[in-house]
C-alpha cells in the first residue's frame, strides 16, 4: 500500500542530547492519525523534520512514495504538506485577511498592487467553510487565542493541503469551535486528505482518530487502531507504566468562607459579578470563550480596572487596584498565557522561580545567590520539574516543566487564593496529574483555589462546585450534586440561571 508519509528510522540529537532514536511514521490518505506522547517524548521534532523546520541526522522520509527530504516549511506547504503549530504563527498587528495572506500576497499583474477586496472575499469564505464569523478586517490581537488558532486552520485549508499536521488543534478553542472544527476534519478525511493529530486529551483521540501512534522518549512503540486499543493501554505505552485515576481522590476539608466577590462589574463586558470561595476549596469556572471568564480572573487580580464592586478576604474588605496590591493580599494567578505573561522564556528556570520570590531570597534590595539557589532547587524537588539543572532555559523545557514553573514561583509563600486560567492547556497526561495533585496538596492547607478550563471533564474530576459563566454575567453555580456536562452546557449557552 502507498502511504501519504512514510518515515522510517529517523534520528535526531541537538548538541549531545538525543531527541529521536529510530522514530518511524505512517499516515494513509483519508485517515485521522493521532500522535501521542509525553511533553518532551519528541512529537513536535518528528513533525518539523518532515516539515523540514530540522534535518534528521539518520532515517528515511517518502513523501507519496517519493523519497523527500524538504528544505524549509514553504516547501513542504508547496508539496501539500502543512503544519498547524501549537505556538500560532500570527502576527498581531495585521489583519485576519492579512494574515492569511502573509507571504503570498494577491496583486494586480507586476504592479505590487494589492487585491485587497478579492483576499477579504477569499478570507472569508475560508472562514465560512470553517464555520466561523470573523470579519477579514479585524486586527488578530483583538481576537481570542481560539479566533487566532481558527485563522491557522484556514490558512493552512487554502493551501490545498493534503496532508495536514495539527498541534494541539483544540488547546484554545471553545466546545462551539472544537464541533466545527471536527467536521471539517471529517469533511477533509472524506476528501482524502491525511490527518495526523497530535494532542493530549484522549476524548478527541478516541472520538476523532482511525490510528494512534506513540512516541516514548524518542523511540517508536508502535501503532495501534484506536477501534480496537484502550485509554489505559495507550497511557501505559506512552509513560510506561500505569498512572492510575487521571483525577486524585480529593480528601480534603473544605473550611469557612475565605473569598467574596459582589457585585464586580468592569463597565464594559462583566456585569454584577458574585460569588464566594472557601478555604480548601476548588471552585471550576466553565463558559464558552468569549463569555467572560478570564476577564473576572483578570479584575479579581487587579490586572484590568474594576468599575464597581467589593472584594472580601477573610471577611475584611480589601482594595485591589493593580496585581502588586493583589499578591500584597494574598491572590495570586497563573495565566492561560504563560509563554506571553506567565513566564520570561529566555531566562532561566533559577530566575523564573525568583521573580515573585525576591522578599525571601533579597535583603536591602540585593538578592543572595546562595538564598536564591535553594529556593530554586528546593522547588525543582518539590514540583518534579523535569530540567537538567536550575540555569537551563524555560523555552527548553516541555510545557508540562513549564506550567510547574508558572504555578511553583507563586508558592514561595503559601497564597491565600489561587487563580489558575487553563492550568493544563497543552500538558500531557502524566504531567496534568501532578498538577492536580500540586492544586489538592495546596487545597489541603486552605488556600481556596479558583480554576478556569475549557476541558468539562477537568472542570468535573477536580472541582467542589462550578460557576458557569454567560456573557458577562454568572449563569449557574453549581454543587457536587449538580455537576455534570449537560447542566454546564446548559448554563453556559445560556438556558438556565440558577443549579437546577
Amino acid at each position: 500500500m502507498e502511504y501519504l508519509i512514510e518515515m522510517t528510522g529517523i534520528h535526531k540529537s541537538f548538541s549531545s542530547v538525543q531527541v529521536l532514536k529510530n522514530a518511524a511514521f505512517r499516515l494513509k490518505a483519508g485517515e485521522i492519525h493521532a500522535l501521542m506522547g509525553e511533553n518532551g517524548a519528541g512529537k513536535s521534532t518528528l513533525m518539523k523534520i518532515l516539515t523540514g523546520v530540522y534535518k534528521a541526522d539518520a532515517g528515511t522520509i517518502k513523501v507519496k512514495g517519493k523519497e523527500t527530504a524538504f528544505a524549509n516549511p514553504t516547501e513542504a506547504e508547496n508539496s501539500g504538506v502543512a503544519i498547524i503549530h501549537q505556538e500560532l504563527n500570527i502576527i498581531p498587528k495585521l489583519t485576519v485577511a492579512e494574515n492569511m495572506f502573509l507571504g503570498r500576497q494577491l496583486v494586480y499583474g507586476r504592479t505590487g498592487i494589492l487585491r485587497d477586496k478579492e483576499m477579504k472575499n477569499k478570507t472569508r469564505e475560508y472562514m465560512q467553510r470553517l464555520g466561523v464569523e470573523l470579519d477579514p478586517d479585524a486586527v488578530a490581537e483583538s481576537l481570542s487565542i481560539g479566533q487566532q488558532q481558527m485563522i491557522e486552520i484556514a490558512k493552512a485549508l487554502s493551501k490545498n493541503a493534503e496532508v495536514l499536521i495539527m498541534d494541539e488543534p483544540t488547546a484554545a478553542l471553545t466546545d462551539r469551535e472544537i464541533e466545527s472544527l471536527f467536521q471539517i476534519m471529517n469533511q477533509l478525511r472524506s476528501e482524502g486528505v491525511g490527518i495526523v493529530y497530535i494532542s493530549h486529551r484522549m476524548e478527541e483521540i478516541f472520538r476523532m482518530c482511525d490510528e494512534i501512534s506513540v512516541l516514548r522518549d524518542g523511540s517508536f512503540l508502535g501503532t495501534e487502531q484506536t477501534a480496537s486499543t484502550t485509554v489505559q493501554h495507550i497511557v501505559r505505552l506512552m509513560v510506561g507504566r500505569e498512572i492510575g485515576d487521571r483525577y486524585p481522590e480529593r480528601r480534603t476539608v473544605i473550611g469557612s468562607e475565605r473569598l467574596r466577590v459582589s457585585g464586580l462589574s468592569d463597565g464594559k463586558k462583566l456585569n454584577d459579578i458574585s460569588f464566594s470561595v472557601k478555604a480548601g476549596e476548588i471552585v471550576g469556572v466553565a463558559g464558552l470563550m468569549g463569555a467572560g471568564r478570564t476577564e473576572i480572573m483578570r479584575l479579581l487580580f487587579g490586572a484590568d480596572k474594576k468599575k464597581k464592586g467589593q472584594v472580601w478576604l477573610d471577611g475584611k474588605v480589601v482594595n485591589i487596584s493593580d496585581p502588586a496590591s493583589a499578591i500584597q493580599a494574598g491572590i495570586v494567578f497563573v495565566t492561560e498565557d504563560r509563554k506571553h505573561q506567565g513566564l520570561i522564556l529566555d531566562m532561566s528556570v533559577r530566575e523564573n522561580l525568583s521573580l515573585t520570590n525576591y522578599p525571601f531570597i533579597a535583603g536591602k534590595g540585593i538578592i543572595s545567590s546562595g538564598k536564591e539557589q535553594e529556593l530554586s532547587e528546593q522547588m525543582i524537588k518539590r514540583f518534579n520539574i523535569r530540567t537538567r539543572d536550575a540555569e537551563q532555559t524555560v523555552k527548553s523545557l516541555s510545557g508540562g516543566n513549564q506550567q510547574k514553573i508558572a504555578i511553583g514561583k507563586w508558592l514561595g509563600k503559601l497564597p491565600k487564593v489561587f487563580i489558575m486560567d487553563e492550568p493544563t492547556r497543552g500538558v500531557d497526561v502524566g504531567a496534568k496529574k501532578e498538577i492536580y495533585s500540586m492544586m489538592n496538596e495546596l487545597s489541603e492547607q486552605g488556600v481556596a483555589i479558583i480554576m478556569v478550563s475549557s476541558d468539562l471533564p477537568e472542570v468535573l474530576g477536580v472541582s467542589d462546585r462550578v460557576i458557569v459563566v454567560h456573557e458577562g454575567r454568572i449563569a449557574s453555580v453549581l454543587d457536587k450534586t449538580q455537576m455534570n456536562q449537560e447542566a454546564i452546557m446548559h448554563a453556559a449557552t445560556g438556558g438556565s440561571s440558577n443549579g437546577h
